[in-house]
């Protein structure tokens, strides 16, 4: 599966939130898109799934505008678990989960999509909770059910806002690690959104680094989380160790917010820079050719 973006632009009246967003990504792959607050992570995957209408440019999904795909036909192929849904359903975790199937269901399905259900909730751990209303759970086994609604999907791309941002330490680790085991066992493009630097930097194959509306840099993690990318996005002093082959941030210390702002306005990001680059290749390429024509 393969999503490519290209000169994405989103805004409300006059407030643009996202700027000139261009990515190709292609699955199985495990994905990381991190940022600080307010730097439209949450917007991108929006205009990824349909749920908001870019001002300019497309979103392809295997060669095909998603404007041209239909609601039940983008369920199909891409699933969504919202940042700690505030849904609330008079339904047992079971009947919840089970609407994930919606896209897929036909007369006399129902056994098979229960067995997908049950099967799901066993992997995340949470089948003791098969028959216990939806509203009374945690906040945490609230997000893992949400999760199982999008994993019973079966979709072939998956978003994710924050999917881990109630849960503690040890279950962050089980669910990110079992989100990575799925992307290579099921063929997934699994892209999710995180404000654990360390824990993407641990799973993610690729890793998009936004800022103020921007692609800041995207590539590996060794490649894209690093000690002056975090001084620019994050405002943050830090020391970035080796463990096993994957960086380890060490916060130090926040920059004071002035200096924060002078130095993200002399800073060009990697990407923008690297498309500067691009275009004043093809700029010298076309001086040439046409020097040589004369």
């Amino acid at each position: 599966m393969q999503i490519k973006i290209d000169g994405l632009e989103f805004g409300y009246s006059s407030t643009p939130v996202l700027n000139d967003i261009t990515l190709d990504l292609s699955g199985p792959k495990f994905v990381s898109i991190m940022g600080p607050n307010g730097v439209g992570k949450s917007t991108l995957i929006h205009c990824i799934n349909k749920i908001l209408t870019p001002t300019s440019g497309t979103v392809m999904l295997d060669g095909k505008d998603v404007k041209e795909i239909t609601i039940k036909d983008m369920a199909k192929q891409v699933g969504y678990v919202p940042y700690s849904a505030n849904d609330t359903f008079p339904l047992t975790v079971v009947d919840t989960v089970l609407m994930g199937r919606h896209p897929h269901s036909k007369w006399k399905s129902l056994d098979n999509d229960l067995d997908i259900v049950y099967d799901t909730l066993k992997m995340l751990g949470i089948s003791h909770l098969a028959m216990r209303n939806f509203n009374e759970l945690s906040a945490g086994q609230h997000q893992k059910v949400m999760l199982a609604r999008g994993l019973v999907q079966e979709p072939k791309v998956l978003l994710l806002d924050e999917p881990t941002s109630n849960l503690d330490v040890r279950h962050q680790l089980d669910v990110t690690k079992m989100l990575k085991k799925l992307s290579v066992e099921k063929g997934i493009l699994i892209i999710m959104i995180s404000h654990d630097i360390n824990i993407a930097a641990k799973f993610s194959d690729e890793v998009i680094m936004m800022h103020q509306g921007h692609i800041y840099d995207v590539g590996t993690p060794d490649h894209v989380i690093n000690e002056e990318n975090l001084k620019v996005v994050y405002g943050v002093e830090s020391k970035i160790v080796d463990d096993d082959g994957r960086p380890h941030v060490i916060l130090k210390d926040a920059i004071p917010m002035d200096e924060s702002a002078d130095m993200v306005e002399r800073v060009r990001s990697p990407v923008m820079a690297a498309a500067i680059r691009k275009k004043q290749e093809e700029a010298k390429r076309l001086v040439e050719k046409e020097t040589s024509e004369a």
